[in-house]
């Protein structure tokens, strides 16, 4: 079968296609997919270089969040049948490991899953659609509702908003009947990101999206009031970090999944104790959310934003792509 192979960790000119790799074989309680459609992550990106203290098994295709229709069924497997649609949880939670990153993934014309971690795809989800939703939208889903618990009227700041993450999250707060901030790179991607639904936008490229926040919604003051932001959306960490504190109202949350930035920040607990703010982290995703996410995707209440499908031949394009933050959205590559 055709794949991308990474033999070592590296950068993206190190990701080999390989036109006759072996084909997975189904052993028992698993399946091998035909794949329909792969959407790349940041956590691919991670893979690749290489993560402090996490060794991987080499070589490796990655390609975390996989649809497409069963090619086989092993031994010991039942409820399932060859021709079935379905949507892939990237955690085999019977072994706590992670497709595309303990296991080959989706970057391939076929892939071996645990049977456990397949979900049915209605016909009306395209394989597309599917795969743009575990990693990025559960997780906007888990920290968003089950943890964030967005409410109707709160004011909140979404920082990457651009990305599968920020865009997941844009719609779950105005689903919630928020006030949506956005901060993005440029005026195209803040037009973008109003079409979806955000009520403000800030190019921190051209603005200090702190002092931004200060002169739009008030400086945030000791006790009380309904100056600055009820919540911060933050998965960059960075530099971004203590700006991100003294944009909360006394009382408010920021909302953490990840460090696309930088996972060691400055920090500043001065604003934390003084504000009493609450910081919410959150990790991944339920099965549960995933199932809320496909009724939400089938009810067209929400809509998986896909910035470009390429063939699986150019998957170092997608991968540049997605190292650049030129996405808006989720980056397809498909066989």
């Amino acid at each position: 079968m055709q794949a991308q192979v990474i033999r070592g960790h590296g950068e993206i000119d190190d990701i080999t296609f390989e036109a006759d790799w072996p084909e997975p074989v189904a052993g028992p309680g698993e399946v091998v997919l035909k794949v329909g459609a792969c959407s790349l992550n940041f956590h691919d990106l991670f893979t690749l270089r290489g993560m402090p203290g996490i060794k991987l098994g080499m070589p490796l295709i990655m390609g975390i969040d996989v649809a497409g229709e069963i090619a086989a069924l092993g031994p010991e497997v039942t409820g399932w049948k060859v021709g079935a649609r379905v949507m892939v949880d990237p955690i085999n939670r019977k072994l706590g490991k992670l497709l595309g990153e303990a296991q080959d993934g989706g970057l391939a014309e076929r892939v071996k899953v645990d049977a456990s971690q397949l979900i049915p795809l209605p016909d009306d989800v395209s394989f597309e659609a599917a795969a743009a939703l575990p990693v990025a939208y559960g997780t906007a889903y888990r920290m968003m509702v089950a943890r964030g618990k967005i409410a109707k009227g709160e004011k909140v700041l979404i920082l990457g908003a651009s990305g599968g993450v920020g865009t997941c999250c844009v719609q779950l707060a105005k689903l919630a009947g928020a006030h949506v901030v956005v901060a993005a790179s440029s005026e195209e991607k803040l037009a973008q990101l109003k079409a979806l639904g955000a009520d403000d936008g800030i190019n921190y490229k051209s603005d200090d999206f702190m002092k931004e926040i200060h002169r739009r919604y008030g400086k945030p003051k000791f006790f009380g009031g309904d100056s600055g932001m009820d919540v911060v959306v933050n998965f960059t960490g960075g530099d971004t970090w203590v700006p991100s504190l003294r944009c909360l109202r006394n009382g408010g949350r920021l909302l953490t999944c990840g460090a696309t930035a930088g996972f060691d920040p400055k920090e500043d607990i001065r604003y934390i104790w003084t504000f009493e703010l609450n910081i919410v982290g959150s990790n991944g995703w339920l099965p549960s959310d995933l199932d809320a996410l496909l009724a939400l995707v089938r009810s067209g209440k929400l809509k998986p934003v896909i910035d470009q499908k390429l063939p699986l031949q150019e998957a170092r394009t997608a991968f540049r792509r997605l190292d650049e933050r030129s996405v808006f959205g989720k980056v397809i590559v498909a066989p």
